[in-house]
């Protein structure tokens, strides 16, 4: 049987092709006990001494100082954000017919329907202002929009109804 030469090579230096050394069991029990004789391992030194937190050398943070006039910023709400109708029908039900209310399927109901006629109110008087080369909607196409749109009877109404609140807006303003 042919004994390992003495001269340096990979085999004899105890590392493979990958460059990762090959250690055997055998070697592998007293290279870990010379390691733990000679210097802790990582587990051993967290676990008996605290370490200590590394210095900050960001400057520390200058309180900001408040200004003279101390301005606010209004927010406005996005139509998007709007999310839904529903919490003034049991108000507006509440005012015509005291003491009842709304189911949760027919409160989805009538809020798809506002949405879907504030919608189409909307394009309408668009398409109006677009026509008459104007670039604001106004209350006009507004009330033309919705004549438009309902039929007869319910049109009339809701003109009238539309009329008097812009009044009552113009009044407390």
């Amino acid at each position: 049987m042919a004994q390992p030469s003495s001269d340096n090579s990979e085999e004899d230096l105890g590392t493979n092709e990958a460059g990762t050394s090959k250690i055997e069991p055998s070697e592998m029990e007293s290279s870990e006990t010379e390691t733990s004789e000679t210097e802790p391992s990582d587990t051993e030194t967290s676990e008996t001494e605290p370490s200590e937190p590394e210095p900050y050398d960001a400057e520390p943070k200058k309180a900001k100082q408040k200004t003279a006039k101390g301005r606010r910023h209004r927010r406005r709400r996005h139509l998007d954000n709007f999310a839904s109708f529903a919490t003034y029908f049991p108000r507006l039900l509440r005012q015509v017919h005291t003491g009842l209310s709304l189911s949760h399927e027919a409160m989805n109901v009538m809020d798809s329907f506002v949405k879907d006629m504030f919608e189409q109110i909307a394009e309408e008087a668009g398409s109006l202002a677009r026509s008459n080369k104007h670039c604001t909607i106004t209350s006009g196409e507004i009330q033309t929009a919705v004549s438009l749109l309902l039929p007869g009877e319910i049109g009339k109404y809701a003109v009238s109804e539309a009329t008097k609140s812009v009044i009552r807006y113009n009044t407390r303003r």
